[in-house]
């Protein structure tokens, strides 16, 4: 069968939106049919070579999706045919199958376990987890990465305790989600930090106690006049620009911990005084916020049907599947919060 996809076929370049052939399904892959996908600051990443030459051109992209089961191989168990899945990239419960490799115009098109910005994907199976089927394909492709990503991170990563202070730089998709996790776990102050204003307003909604525009005032001085000479306890970078990196480390506590969300360029290095690493500071990555999705997205899910996680809102800009270069260049402005695209017309059927 053929599908259309966005095929990244050269760095630093719009994505080419064309049919493929989608290959037959070998031991623990699974056939989907993508409705929605975010798109996450990792693609951008991708498209632009942070972390250097790409060896897998032309490929697919894409890590968080809703989608319904279309068709299983070999060996898989933990989804069926017509169960509706989140799609993501964190290995869950299941078979880790290779790769699939699709054909276009006599070329091979690689992609990885699991691709959203195509109408049809083979996924591992590992990277897929069923979800009931009332549960709307954008809160779907919500859990792929954007608030299992955070919430893991406050829970695993940062182990934010009850009264401590979070500081958030970059209030995008997953760091409105970090606000929205440091509330849940009673945190304070909760500290909101981005260029723009209106992405300052949705973070107060999803619990920041204080707002930063860090483009028309001295960040170091604000950060500081809420928390004290000492810094924040915890300090959450989402935008991987070095300058600000340092900064996030520099306004961090003594005794406490920077996590980085953000991926800096390859070619680019943090400079950081490093002398209170030895007596309890922390500088970490994250990744994915350590989340087991079989386990936490039922989880996740629960509260939000329970009023107890917010998710309705925090998608700022939707965009059909053709429109996808544009959905980027959105995404790249900074201007979302979260950016979905809608790869089927009944996309919340």
């Amino acid at each position: 069968m053929k599908t259309k996809a966005a095929i990244l076929t050269e760095l630093n370049s719009p994505l080419v939106i064309d049919e493929i052939d989608v290959p037959k399904l070998e031991c623990g892959q699974v056939l989907v049919e993508v409705y929605c996908s975010g798109i996450c600051g990792a693609q951008l990443g991708e498209i632009a070579g942070v972390k250097g030459p790409d060896k897998f051109l032309p490929h697919l992209m894409g890590h968080e999706g809703g989608a319904i089961v279309l068709e299983t191989g070999p060996g898989v168990t933990a989804v069926r045919k017509g169960d509706r899945v989140v799609m993501h990239w964190r290995k869950g419960a299941g078979i880790q199958a290779n790769p699939a490799s699709y054909t276009w115009k006599g070329r091979t098109v690689n992609s990885g376990w699991v691709t959203t910005f195509n109408e049809h994907a083979v996924v591992s199976e590992n990277r897929l987890t069923v979800i009931p089927d009332d549960v709307d394909f954008e809160i779907a492709a919500l859990m792929g990465c954007a608030v299992t990503t955070a919430l893991g991170l406050i829970n695993n990563d940062a182990q934010v305790k009850i009264g401590q202070s979070v500081a958030v730089l970059g209030c995008g998709g997953v760091g409105l989600n970090v606000v929205q996790g440091a509330a849940m776990v009673s945190a304070d102050p909760i500290i909101a930090i981005d260029i723009h204003d209106h992405k300052l307003e949705m973070a107060q909604k999803f619990g920041a106690t204080h707002r930063i525009n860090s483009s028309q005032t001295d960040l170091r001085e604000e950060v500081r006049k809420i928390v004290g000479s000492n810094g924040a306890d915890v300090f959450i970078e989402n935008t991987g620009l070095v300058r600000l990196i340092e900064q996030a480390y520099e306004l961090t506590a003594k005794t406490g911990r920077t996590i980085l969300v953000g991926v800096p360029r390859h070619d680019q290095d943090v400079t950081i005084h490093s002398l209170p690493l030895h007596f309890g500071k922390i500088l970490k990555g994250c990744e994915g916020g350590h989340t087991n999705p079989t386990t936490d997205i039922p989880r996740y899910l629960s509260l939000y049907r329970n009023g107890k996680l917010k998710l309705d809102g925090l998608v700022t800009h939707r965009f059909e599947f053709d429109q996808i270069n544009e959905a980027l260049d959105a995404v790249r402005s900074g201007a979302a919060g979260r950016c979905v695209l809608h790869l089927r017309a009944a996309a919340n059927a």
